[in-house]
């Protein structure tokens, strides 16, 4: 069973409150740099030649953004955005309905794209290479092929799983970027740009410590910045200070590093159960009642990132990193750095 987390980078129905938080336009969005760089360009020269934007694909992990990139590219082309996601479009028709009410240069998003049916992409691939729809009218030996002229739109995808999605599809994106983790100093400013919005009264230090915790991840550091504004509300006179940040941080379990229960679940799993590694990934998930789609995709990222976590070819196995942030001693063997990918 799935737990709730509060540092998850998956989206809740709490977070519809960030959508104005959300940048507008690439001048507002922080961090990011190169990626910034080369949409700037982008919509430059569309601009320029008074063309629609290349397709775009946007992928890596969840909360970082790529929805927000979408719709200030969107906002810096003042073009319409209809927005979508993979699992939403079941049956050709639906994408066929969406694709006829587009207007030309309008932009359509649609996120978690690598879920889209195998059917569904078949049509969307002359849409997106001809600007046309091919539709079968009739049944049978009467049946027969209509093809209909599309507008010239932008096609933005989403993905947190790159490797999934096809690459007949892939091949019909013009621009690929990655929205990588966002470093402290730019997470910072996104939550001192969130607190002054929100008529928060925020000290540096406190920031900082929401920073530090965030996981290099907009959509965390948004989350955890409310939950510690409802703390400083009620126990610390309304003031975001470094000590109601941490007392808060404390009481949602949240360490120095950001890591939460199920973090240190998994950490523990393989280090005092199985002896540091190597072990499977359902294994890990069926220890600590997870499902294993939830550790590759949410936990397991910013372990590998922090350095926590390795792979071997026989399964993942827990650092000397990890050893130390847990206080626990490293073994005489370890794995050795070889075995690792």
């Amino acid at each position: 069973m799935e737990t709730e987390r509060i540092n998850s980078p998956e989206r809740k129905t709490e977070d519809n409150f960030g959508y104005t938080l959300r940048p507008k336009s690439l001048s507002e969005v922080i961090g990011q740099n190169q990626l910034r760089e080369n949409l700037a360009i982008l919509i430059k020269a569309a601009g320029q030649r008074s063309e629609a934007l290349d397709h775009v694909l946007f992928y890596g992990p969840p909360g970082l953004g790529k929805t927000t990139f979408a719709h200030v590219l969107a906002n810096e082309m003042a073009v319409n955005i209809k927005v979508t996601s993979g699992p939403a479009i079941e049956r050709p028709g639906d994408l066929a309905a969406i694709l006829t009410n587009l207007r030309g240069s309008d932009i359509l998003f649609i996120d978690e794209i690598h879920r889209l049916g195998k059917v569904v992409e078949e049509v969307l691939y002359p849409a997106m290479e001809d600007f046309a729809l091919d539709i079968i009218i009739g049944k049978g030996p009467s049946a027969r092929s209509v093809r209909l002229k599309l507008p010239k739109f932008t096609l933005i995808g989403a993905t947190t799983r790159l490797a999934l999605l096809s690459a007949p599809l892939r091949a019909r994106f013009g621009a690929t970027y990655r929205v990588d983790y966002y470093d402290r100093e730019s997470l910072k400013q996104i939550i001192e740009r969130a607190a002054n919005m929100m008529s928060i009264e925020a000290e540096d230090d406190g920031v900082e410590e929401i920073a530090r915790r965030a996981r290099g991840t907009p959509r965390v550091a948004l989350r955890l910045l409310r939950r510690v504004r409802d703390f400083a509300e009620v126990r610390a006179g309304g003031k975001l200070t470094k000590s109601a940040a941490l007392e808060a941080l404390e009481l949602l379990s949240i360490d120095s590093l950001g890591l939460d229960e199920i973090d240190r679940m998994v950490l523990l799993t393989i280090i005092q159960k199985y002896n540091g590694g190597p072990v499977g990934l359902s294994t890990i998930a069926a220890s600590i009642s997870e499902e294993p789609d939830t550790i590759m995709d949410v936990v397991e990222p910013y372990l590998l990132q922090l350095g926590f976590l390795g792979r071997t070819a026989k399964g993942r196995i827990a650092t000397q990193m990890a050893y130390k942030h847990l206080k626990l001693d490293y073994p005489d063997n370890p794995i050795q750095p070889s075995l690792l990918n």
